[in-house]
């Protein structure tokens, strides 16, 4: 989609290993690598899909940034801009919940008018009665900290595909029905260079 007009620029920040890139690879492409492990992302991979809205096509950029801690000030970089923030953790770690806190700080202080989505990655692993023990982030405290900060909370699984084109489409939704947008937008040429300088990094977290 090199060229494309990216109506809205969506990032994702969390914790390395927190489901990040397994998200966008199933949302993009439909597919789920499993037990093979991804390389770390290196600065950020960019994606684009387009999503019909009613009457309106919304082209989204996404950008998957690393979870590393010491790529954080790259992450900021990706950020900068952005219209929707995907903030993922593992349900498996509570520290990876624990680091979405600090990314929402970072958010609030520098990117006010950027929409906050939570989201809980690797649900697969802790629904059933066999496997909920797994469940380290409690579903309430999410949702009652979403709640506090205005955001959105989604439980989804790269495997299966629960909830992930939901979340997507309530995030394009959300930036269709936010009248502060009508006029806005990321243009060509900075969509075109931030591809070319993402396009050869590896991917994943």
């Amino acid at each position: 989609m090199s060229g494309s007009r990216v109506d809205l620029k969506v990032v994702l920040l969390g914790k390395e290993y927190g489901g990040k890139t397994s998200l966008v690879e199933r949302y993009l492409h439909d597919r789920f690598h499993g037990d093979v492990p991804y390389q770390n992302t290196i600065g950020a991979a960019f994606g684009a899909k387009k999503v019909d809205i009613g009457d309106r096509t919304v082209t989204m950029g996404i950008w998957d940034t690393a979870g590393s801690e010491r790529y954080e000030a790259m992450s900021r970089i990706y950020y900068r801009g952005a219209k929707a923030a995907i903030l993922c953790y593992d349900l498996t770690e509570n520290a990876s919940f624990e680091r979405v806190k600090f990314w929402v700080d970072e958010l609030l202080k520098n990117e006010e008018n950027c929409r906050i989505y939570l989201c809980a990655t690797k649900v697969d692993l802790v629904d059933t009665e066999e496997n909920k023990k797994n469940r380290k982030v409690d579903y309430h405290e999410t949702t009652d900290y979403g709640d506090s900060i205005k955001a959105k909370v989604f439980e989804t699984s790269s495997k299966t595909g629960h909830n992930i084109k939901e979340l997507f489409t309530s995030i394009a939704k959300d930036y269709v029905e936010d009248p502060r947008n009508n006029e806005e937008d990321v243009s060509p040429k900075s969509l075109d260079l931030q591809e070319d300088k993402t396009r050869s990094r590896g991917c994943c977290s």
